[in-house]
């Protein structure tokens, strides 16, 4: 079985989120709860149900993800965009934030 998780659109932002291990909606995806086998996939399935009603968040959805150097990846390119953001310029979104982590780590 492919690891799984369940992401979805918060409604407030737009921001892609995924869903914890308590519940919440977390806005990484190395924060995301990882089905790793049947009962906790049957769990994330119920989740998906529930949230579909939820005025929180929309268009969820259950993603195959792998751990990569111990980050999880998603294995659809879409995925991808979502978790790290936009594509045309590394300085906006999610991937900004990475590039500002590791400019500072170089720094130290």
């Amino acid at each position: 079985m492919a690891l799984k998780v369940l992401t979805a659109n918060r409604l407030s932002d737009g921001i892609a989120v995924w869903l914890g291990a308590d519940g919440s909606w977390q806005e990484t995806i190395d924060e995301a709860f990882v089905a790793r086998h049947e009962a906790a996939l049957t769990g994330l399935q119920d989740a998906e149900k529930v949230a579909a009603f939820d005025i929180q968040v929309v268009d969820v959805t259950l993603v195959d993800v792998e751990e990569r150097d111990g980050h999880l990846y998603p294995l659809r390119l879409r995925e991808r965009i979502r978790a790290t953001g936009p594509t045309v310029r590394l300085d906006l979104g999610k991937q900004a934030e990475t590039l500002a982590d590791d400019a500072a780590a170089i720094a130290a």
